[in-house]
């Protein structure tokens, strides 16, 4: 089978992933994943440690076999490629530079394993360089370079070849969280002007929404969800999304169901009709509401809370408070020049945003939403 090529101007590769499967023995690591990426996506696999994103990622890249189920670069099937026909680009957590190799000779390595002729490498190396912004470090050792320098020179190297594919498994978890955030920026705009198709591997979810076309959420081997940012956070598919994606509270109530309208029990006195937002057949007695932090705010009527703490973050407090249920949530208060000065056990009401709620079952997790269930 000959070697995938991504050297025609413009273009990408899309990749299909069918029914793999991944066993270590009697352990099963991935189970019947089923998952498209397209063209030219920046595409995250996020969950928390061994749920088996790095091994997903290691199965495409060729490095770990597949018991079951197919791999395919633009309709091609790549299960029996070795990882070098693949002609895939990766980017380590560990940066895996060569410390003898200066950063320009780190880039050239690649391209000379590839007998690409002499007198083309140079140009080759200096436009992967400057495209990093490294120009001025190119004879510099790793040893002297600092950790996002060392990643800058990595992702030179990664994409200096052309690849087909650029995988990236936690590229930025041993770097400081300033230089997370400026190096995340770096890695968004390289993988926008080279139109290169990526598959970014993170658990850290700020990390994830900042950079992604999509993200497929993991847990325990399975993809739980695969959507945009706004999608995986605003209408998470189900309870183990709605917790892993930033913060959420989350309220198991009772429903009535009277003339054929839907009402949840916040509180004793506070009731929200549901109807429109839910599939009636889905919900049962009880239902699991979740509501984002932003999703609350203080009003004169609502359901009656105590504040118990709040902490300063800057441009707003997060407020936790609890209610008469006995259930604890998290709220944020904006601030605009001044904050509020929260005392504990001060009474406070809570109202919720209507708009900005989920509900899922209380059994399988799974969304009640219209539309999503």
């Amino acid at each position: 089978m000959s070697q995938i090529d991504a050297s025609a101007p413009g273009s990408a590769t899309a990749i299909s992933l069918r029914d793999l499967r991944k066993e270590y023995g009697d352990h099963v690591v991935i189970s019947d994943l089923t998952m498209d990426i397209r063209e030219g996506e920046f595409f995250t696999l996020l969950g928390p440690s061994g749920c088996g994103k790095t091994t997903l990622l290691r199965m495409i890249a060729g490095f770990n076999s597949i018991e079951a189920g197919t791999i395919c670069f633009n309709g091609q099937v790549i299960n029996d490629l070795a990882p070098a026909a693949r002609n895939i680009g990766m980017v380590f957590q560990n940066y895996a530079l060569f410390p003898q190799m200066t950063a320009a000779k780190n880039v050239a390595f690649g391209l000379e394993n590839r007998k690409v002729p002499k007198p083309e490498i140079g140009p080759q190396v200096d436009q992967a360089l400057a495209s990093v912004h490294m120009t001025e470090l190119r004879d510099r050792m790793p040893g002297l370079m600092s950790g996002g320098q060392q990643q800058r020179v990595a992702l030179a190297r990664a994409l200096v070849i052309s690849p087909a594919v650029l995988l990236m498994d936690e590229p930025l978890s041993n770097l400081d969280a300033k230089l997370r955030v400026e190096m995340r920026t770096t890695i968004r705009d390289i993988q926008h002007q080279a139109g290169i198709t990526t598959i970014y591997v993170t658990h850290d979810q700020e990390e994830a929404m900042s950079v992604s076309d999509r993200i497929a959420v993991m847990n325990d081997g399975v993809v739980q969800q695969v959507g945009t940012p706004p999608e995986i956070y605003h209408r998470p598919q189900n309870m183990f999304v709605a917790d892993f994606i930033g913060k959420t509270n989350t309220l198991t109530r009772p429903v009535r169901h009277e003339g054929g309208r839907l009402t949840v029990m916040l509180d004793a006195d506070v009731s929200y009709d549901i109807t429109d937002a839910v599939d009636e057949s889905a919900i049962g007695e009880t239902v699991v509401v979740s509501a984002r932090p932003e999703a609350l705010s203080v009003a004169d009527d609502g359901v009656p809370a105590t504040i118990i703490d709040q902490t300063f973050l800057g441009a707003h407090n997060q407020v936790r408070a609890e209610l008469a249920s006995g259930d604890v949530v998290e709220f944020l208060e904006f601030s605009h020049g001044a904050t509020h000065s929260w005392q504990r056990g001060q009474p406070v009401r809570l109202t919720f945003d209507l708009s900005r709620l989920n509900y899922f079952d209380p059994a399988s997790g799974v969304t009640v939403m219209r539309g999503q269930a």
